[in-house]
């Protein structure tokens, strides 16, 4: 299943936490942030730099996973009294914290973007900053980029505008909480609209042929004193609060691309042989895919609580490779400028607590909203930006694979020889006797081996698990 960022709970697992340690040293993660960081953090976060446009009358709230207080943004939706929908989203405005030039910006040029580990996190920005003033926490004042919206009765976005202003958050809500209000009725009108304009949002994403893979996570939980691997799907309550996102995203990128410079995050669309290899897992799995159905559409129309379409899906994020950042100046604009998975031009600017770029991309957005040349420090930047980011996605996908990989030998260290139900989900090219099974109890996805005869794709197979080394965070199965 996804290799995705997971989450421990329950009692302390000392073994495991100290791998996990030696892992971050293997991969060189920047350990604590140095003196002078923490030191112009904590100035910075006394005196920030304050709009002067004052919007704390809005009532914003935010969502996100239990527990989080790096909170990036923060949401109202309302209905128009001419009809359609305004909707009023605020970023973290993380340029008015950092100086350019400065030892926090130089750091968050090394960190580039936030990592997480199955046990914590490593910052991008310090805690000061990132779960403090920085954040749109609830009840306390900051400064944001203030984005708003109006929609038509279909959700699509007749006005855009996006300005500074110091805003207050009056909740922090959880996917869960929301999920719950929206279905039992209980939820009020701005929370009730993130469905309605989330459903329109996606309606339109589907008319214009973009992609989104509803794909289960992984999870870490304690189970009788002991650690398991559970799978969670993404309630639908994640996908409305994504679009919002996509969203701002899509506008950032028409705003830069207006203004003749920006950066771009974009995808090459997937070459014809990629997806021929997915009608034949399909097949394999035995899910229908009639050929006039396009790929986005039955992407749409699959479960991922059932262990073939999960496992389809884990496939499809293969498609999905290759994303990277584009740079422009100039006016010389990028072609493709598409990021081939939204179906539309797109960039990243809604996260900028947790990813280097969205501060870049916020701050030259304002610019072009407010028809002025954005400031020399962003437009330096972005030659070197599109490399420093590869670079920390690499390390990012690296920590997020290799903590998977660790956990899944952890939890199964002690059961080799025992044999479990499985679902062959990939063979390797040219040799049939190597593949991926997916496990459902517990959630493991591991490589199999069989000494003989093919495995059979897409079938279940019971496997017997030969071996779990958390030492070389390795596990393998083979046929029982």
């Amino acid at each position: 299943m996804p290799r995705r960022r997971m989450h421990m709970t329950g009692a302390d697992g000392a073994a495991l936490r100290a791998a996990l340690r030696e892992l971050r040293t293997k991969l060189e993660v920047p350990g604590e942030f140095p003196a002078e960081v923490l030191a112009e953090a904590q100035r910075a976060a006394r005196a920030p730099r304050l709009p002067e446009l004052d919007a704390t009358d809005l009532p914003l709230f935010t969502i996100d996973p239990p527990g989080s207080v790096d909170l990036d943004q923060a949401v109202h939706l309302a209905v128009r009294p001419s009809g359609g929908y305004r909707v009023h989203y605020a970023i973290a405005d993380v340029a008015a914290f950092v100086r350019p030039g400065g030892a926090v910006d130089a750091e968050a040029h090394r960190r580039v973007s936030t990592l997480y580990f199955p046990d914590g996190k490593v910052p991008l920005h310090p805690a000061v900053l990132s779960e403090g003033p920085a954040s749109l926490l609830p009840d306390q004042t900051c400064p944001a980029l203030l984005w708003r919206f109006d929609l038509d009765g279909d959700g699509r976005v007749e006005t855009v505008d996006v300005r500074r202003a110091l805003v207050r958050s009056r909740a922090r809500l959880d996917y869960e909480g929301v999920q719950r209000a929206v279905d039992t009725g209980t939820a009020e009108e701005p929370l009730a609209l993130l469905r309605d304009i989330g459903r329109l949002r996606e309606a339109l994403e589907r008319e214009r042929g973009g992609i989104s893979l509803n794909v289960p996570e992984q999870e870490i939980v304690e189970h009788d004193g002991a650690y398991r691997l559970d799978y969670r799907a993404p309630l639908p309550a994640e996908g409305w609060n994504a679009q919002i996102s996509l969203m701002t995203g899509m506008a950032a990128a028409d705003l830069m691309l207006g203004a003749g410079t920006g950066i771009l995050r974009t995808l090459p669309t997937a070459p014809d042989g990629a997806v021929g290899r997915l009608r034949r897992a399909a097949g394999a799995l035995r899910i229908e895919w009639p050929h006039h159905v396009p790929y986005a559409e039955l992407l749409r129309s699959l479960d991922p609580h059932r262990p073939a379409h999960a496992a389809f899906l884990q496939e499809c994020t293969t498609l999905l490779r290759g994303a990277g950042y584009t740079a422009f100046t100039g006016g010389d604009l990028p072609e493709p400028a598409v990021h081939a998975a939204v179906a539309a031009p797109y960039t990243h600017a809604t996260a900028p607590l947790r990813r280097l770029v969205d501060r870049y991309s916020g701050e030259l957005c304002v610019a072009a909203a407010a028809g002025a040349e954005p400031p020399q420090w962003a437009v330096s930047a972005l030659a070197a930006l599109p490399r420093e980011m590869a670079e920390g996605t690499r390390l990012a996908n690296t920590a997020e694979r290799e903590s998977v990989d660790l956990v899944e030998a952890a939890v199964l260290k002690d059961r080799v020889g025992e044999t479990f139900d499985a679902v062959v989900v990939d063979v390797k090219d040219g040799e049939p006797q190597v593949g991926t099974v997916h496990l459902e109890d517990p959630a493991v996805v591991g490589r199999v081996r069989s000494t003989g005869r093919e495995l059979p794709l897409g079938e279940r197979l019971r496997v017997r698990l030969a071996e779990a080394d958390p030492g070389t965070s390795k596990v393998l199965f083979a046929p029982a």
